[in-house]
């Protein structure tokens, strides 16, 4: 028997009552809970955000202009959302509020791919960053090694290139400086030889509920 009674709208209540041991977002009126990354995810996040914050965000050896933020929480009309990495241009936001979160879409946003995550990453929140006017995505996966990069229009993120591995990259809208992809895994242990031990423990971590 169908429940006639309307579903109810996940609330910013449910988002301060989740366990703090998961990411909480609202998307589309649900309430949805991922698990915390892994430290391949986590790494891959922090090493592209040392790597963009000295010429972006301080101005060091680069342009400045950006306030680039790690795990942001972004209220998006009825939807909350927690990207891995986002920045805004300056002339938008020249410093950050007094606040928990911000209703100011950045304009540019990472999402770190894991497997728990991919398909929300991917067909959930890519249209959310559309409707609120974000210009720029990167999608990077340390699983595979690789750089995705997005430019919206038309509402649409069509692929601008896929980058991987060790390349050097000139990806918008951080184009002027050169960003070495290595320094993305650098970090990650070398995958064990197959049908070890240690290979099937990586196994089974990397492609179970882990958030990694």
């Amino acid at each position: 028997m169908v429940d006639p009674r309307p579903k109810r709208k996940a609330t910013y209540q449910d988002i301060l009552d989740a366990a703090k041991d998961t990411v909480a977002e609202i998307i589309n009126g649900d309430l949805r809970l991922s698990p915390r990354p892994g430290l391949p995810h986590t790494g891959a996040s922090a090493c592209l955000s040392y790597v963009l914050a000295p010429p972006f965000h301080f101005g060091n050896g680069g342009p400045g202009g950006w306030i680039i933020l790690p795990e942001p929480e972004l209220h998006l009309d009825d939807d909350v959302v927690v990207p891995d990495l986002a920045g805004w241009r300056r002339e938008r936001m020249p410093q950050l509020a007094r606040e928990a979160f911000t209703t100011m879409s950045p304009d540019w946003v990472c999402e770190t791919l894991s497997k728990s995550t991919e398909k929300l990453d991917r067909a959930e929140k890519l249209p959310i960053y559309a409707r609120s006017g974000v210009r720029h995505v990167w999608l990077i996966d340390p699983r595979t090694q690789t750089l995705e990069v997005y430019r919206r229009q038309d509402d649409g993120w069509p692929i601008l290139g896929i980058h991987h591995g060790d390349q050097k990259v000139r990806a918008e809208p951080f184009e002027v400086f050169e960003l070495d992809l290595s320094l993305l895994w650098a970090d990650v242990e070398p995958q064990a030889p197959k049908g070890t031990r240690a290979a099937e423990a990586a196994a089974q971590y990397e492609y179970g509920d882990s958030g990694y």
